[in-house]
Formats: C-alpha cells, structure tokens, sequence
C-alpha cells in the first residue's frame, strides 16, 4: 500500500526542531519497559460476559507478540501491508498491534459493532491483506460474516479468527509455538519496523462525505499527543490505566494501550461495559486513572453508590465526547472522589484541549479546557479571521498531534497553506483560553462519544420505497449527549413507521448503532428557497420539546 500521508513532510522540520515530535515508535516504548521490568505486570485482560481473566507481564507479551509476528510473516504479510482488526479490547489486540509494528505492518482497528456495509467499504479502501475477527462476540458470529464478505474483497487474503477453532484461527496461525521467531526474523524487523513518520495505524471516522474517512497517524503524531497529555495530567508509570472504551477508537486506542506502554504503566483492560464490574475491577487492581464519554460516568457512580467499592485509588475520570452536565460532576466527585476532567478532540488529532487537575470543577463544567503544548487554536467568523474571546466561531487547529491525511482522499483533508486544520466544530473560548464546543457546522450526532454519520444513514433510507424526503437530527439526551431522530416524508400514498424504517436498515447491514432512535413522519420539511432542508428548525423544535418536558 502506498501512503499518501500528506500533512506529514510540510511540518516536519519545524515540529522536530521545537521538540514536539519524539521520534519515538510504539517498540522503543515497549523495549524499554521489557528492558527495565520484564517480570512486572504490564496488562490484565477482563473478558466480561464470559467472566475470564488474563494477566501477562512485559516479557509474556513480548515472547507471544514475537510468535505472532512470525505467524503473519509465514502469512506473507510484509511493510506497508494494511491488516484489519476487529477484536474487542483484549490481550490478543496487544500482542497483534505490537506484532504488527515488528514488521512494519500498518494497522486498521474497526469497530466490533460494525457490519457488512461499513466494513465492506473500509477494507476495500484500505487494501487490507489481513482481517482479524473474534469468532462470536456479544451473540454476534463475526467468522461467519467476515467470509461472507471475501469474494468483494479481492486483496484480502486471510481472515483470522480469535477464539477460532480451525486452521484459520488465530491460535493455529499466531500462537503455535512452532512459530518463534529466529534470527532472521529479527534482523528482519530491524530492517522493516520503520520510523516514528512512517504511517502506522489506519483508522476510519465518520464525517459528512457519504463514505468514511481513513484517518492515516505516525507515532509522532500520536506520542506527541501522549507526552503533553501526560504531562498535563501527571501521569506515570505508577498510575495503573483502566479501559473499557473501544480500542478501535482513539479513545482505546491511544490513551488505554499507547499511553501506558509510553508511561510503563500497567494496562486493564475490559472487552465491554459493565457498571458493577468496572466498579469492582478499580476496588481491587487498584486503577487510578480512566477515560470515558460522560454516560460511563454516570454509570459507575450509579454502581457505587447502589453497591459500594472502595475508589480511593481512583484520581482522575476523564470524559469527553459531549458536555459533562454539572449536576453529574458533583455527584461524581462525591461518590467517587476522582477529579473529574473534560477534554476535546478528534480522531484526526488526539485530545486537543485538557482541563488541569488544579482547575475548579467548574472548568470542567462549563468549558473543554485548554490547548495542550504543541497544539494551537484558531477560531473564525464569517469573514474567516479570528474572532475575540467570547465569540463563537468556526474552530481550527495545526500542530504536533494533527493527523498525516485521509488516504486516497487528500482533497478532504481540510487543511489551508498555513496547516490549520478545519475541524468542522463551533467554539467560543474566554480570556483565559479555555474553550466551549458549541455546536457542529459538520453534519454529524454524536451519541454517547460514537460518531453517527448522518449522511450515510440518510443515504440508505432514501432508497426505502416509501421514502420520498429524510433528514436526521440530533435531539438533547441526558445520558448519551445525543440521539438521533428521523424526519421522513413519505411518497404519495405510502406510509413508514419506525418498526419498518428499522427492519429496512437492518437490511441493509448497517450497525445497530446508526440506527435512529426516533421518527417523526410529516407531510412537509422546512427549507429554504431553494429546497434545502432547514435542519437548524428541526434541532430547535426537538430541543424545545425536551426543555418543556424537563421544566
């Protein structure tokens, strides 16, 4: 596969020379860790409904990850190669990306929630030569959907199943020993692991184009993000890191397995939410540190104060995705006593802004916090210059974390002369530098820190055949931040309800997570003179509704 990671060359030298960028990859990290404390623990893997645990040091990973890149070099796989992976946060996620940076292999986490019409469109666009797939999880047979994908995929050339049982499982082709690596192998790696510019995950976010984005991300691009965010919340190698968040997100991804590996801190994992657990699992490991969008907040409090657990190690809670409602914050740090934090940022640059520890809870509250050294911020009027604080305006970032460039698709990447990123977010920020999201120019829900991407699902219900006009909105949740209400004008003399507008979605493969909560059918949208649908009308008519309900 051939990288077009774009916004990488321009701000090198300079991001280098300042310092942002380390030069350091996931295995310079992980090699010191080994180095310094190989028998240590270094990761707990819960797997929730089954109620299995799996504890491994540095030195245990290190072998099995060496076991397995020997397996995908047997499988043909080599740099540059794009290997898709679809597990839940699990040991066998750790051991194959650390793996994978061992040959040079980029790697593509995806969603355990997605299906046929995402997926189809990410490995495809991708090339991925390799797809990784737990056998069933959550009641869901993944092998079973993943071969039936093959014949529309013409460069995937094995699937790869966790918890598999035939010569196709991921024991069979990753963990025999037979597989340990030589010394051609290693001096292999050598070779081909590559530096910290190099492209190294793939990963795709929703937008407004009517097709996913490949987000493409260097080690400097992610570890710059980690060392100021680190820093800002002091963390370190005796915090010890839970998640529960996606690994296929950033969220997983850089601040539940990056973060700790760069810190040597020990990593807990859990593959699904579960309140009690998660509230049992902090009692007992001793976690001092999580991030989460707000409702898993609101669900561990909830679980402690109806079940108690000791969380007197547990410092900080991290939220972001949405607003972190103040009454919440109160009760939180009451319940929990760790110190609530708000963050923002995307899945093209990382955490972004952080509140400090030392701020009141109100910053967390009523702003998103402050910009993270490395990373600088802009916001636009109409007229595209800065405006002054207290202003809203169109939100623009450039720095150290900001992603390389969507592949195959560098006319999306968003990005003036000068590397100011356009976010597609409206903020306002305050003398102090503190930032509010405000709302979104982009046509996105974000419901419970998941993307939804509205064009798409507008794109297939308007092939329903009583569909004539649809537009998705977002209406005001108190757990989730958002959910996602269909508008829907149906052709003369037909009808839709919401349990047909659903079995119609389910037909067409998309994730149950897209799927909108609510429909409101009517005879007419609001538009502008030229037809355009007013969206704006139909948010404010929603937000009306349950602001009246709440009153």
């Amino acid at each position: 596969m051939q990288f077009d990671a774009v916004l990488i060359e321009p701000r090198r030298k300079a991001m280098e020379e300042a310092g942002y960028w380390p030069g350091k990859t996931l295995l310079d990290y992980f090699e010191e860790c080994l180095a310094g404390q190989p028998e240590a623990r270094a990761l707990t893997s819960i797997t929730v409904t089954e109620g299995g645990r799996h504890d491994f040091t540095w030195g245990e990973l290190d072998a099995l990850s060496w076991r397995a890149a020997a397996g995908l070099h047997k499988l043909g796989l080599v740099k540059d190669d794009v290997l898709a992976c679809q597990l839940s946060n699990s040991w066998e996620f750790i051991v194959l990306y650390i793996a994978c940076r061992k040959l040079g292999i980029v790697f593509n986490p995806v969603m355990p929630i997605f299906r046929e019409h995402e997926l189809l469109f990410m490995l495809k666009h991708g090339e991925a030569k390799a797809f990784v797939v737990p056998k069933v999880f959550h009641r869901f047979d993944h092998e079973a959907m993943a071969e039936g994908m093959r014949a529309d995929l013409p460069d995937l050339a094995h699937v790869i199943v966790a918890g598999g049982q035939g010569a196709n499982s991921f024991d069979a082709l990753l963990l025999d020993p037979a597989l340990e690596a030589d010394d051609a192998l290693r001096a292999l790696s050598l070779r081909v692991k590559g530096d910290a510019n190099d492209v190294c995950q793939l990963i795709y976010t929703s937008g407004t184009t009517g097709e996913p984005k490949g987000v493409m991300h260097t080690a400097n691009t992610m570890y710059s993000n980690l060392v100021a965010y680190a820093a800002r919340l002091g963390l370190s190698a005796s915090d010890r890191i839970l998640m529960a968040s996606p690994m296929a997100h950033q969220t997983g991804f850089m601040y539940g397995f990056l973060l700790p590996v760069m810190l040597g801190a020990r990593m807990i994992l859990m593959d699904s939410w579960n309140k009690e657990l998660a509230a049992k699992l902090i009692a007992s490991e001793g976690a001092t540190f999580t991030m989460a969008s707000t409702p898993f907040l609101m669900d561990l409090s909830t679980a402690v104060e109806e079940g108690g657990a000791d969380m007197s190690s547990l410092r900080i809670f991290l939220c972001a995705g949405t607003a972190i409602p103040g009454p919440l914050v109160e009760r939180a740090h009451a319940i929990l006593g760790a110190k609530v934090i708000s963050a923002w940022g995307m899945t093209e640059n990382g955490a972004v802004t952080v509140v400090a520890p030392s701020d009141p809870d109100e910053r967390s509250v009523h702003t998103d916090g402050f910009v993270l050294p490395g990373m600088e911020l802009q916001i636009r009027g109409e007229g595209g210059q800065p405006v002054p604080p207290g202003h809203e305006g169109e939100l623009y970032v450039r720095g150290c974390s900001n992603f390389g460039g969507y592949l195959k698709r560098p006319q999306w990447n968003n990005t003036d002369a000068d590397g100011w990123f356009d976010t597609g977010d409206i903020a306002r920020m305050d003398a102090a530098g503190y930032i509010r999201i405000c709302g979104r120019s982009k046509d996105v829900i974000i419901r419970g820190a998941e993307n939804i991407p509205v064009v798409e699902v507008e794109a297939l219900l308007y092939k329903h055949p009583a569909v004539q006009q649809v537009a998705i909105v977002a209406y005001p949740d108190e757990r989730l931040g958002e959910r996602a209400c269909a508008f829907i004008v149906p052709k003369p003399g037909q009808s839709v309800d919401f349990a047909s507008m659903i079995g119609f979605l389910e037909g067409q493969h998309l994730a149950k997570q897209y799927f909108p909560e609510r429909l409101e059918v009517r005879e007419k949208l609001p538009s502008t003179a030229s037809g355009k649908i007013q969206k704006f009308a139909l948010r404010n008519e929603l937000k009306a509704e349950y602001e009246a309900a709440r009153a």
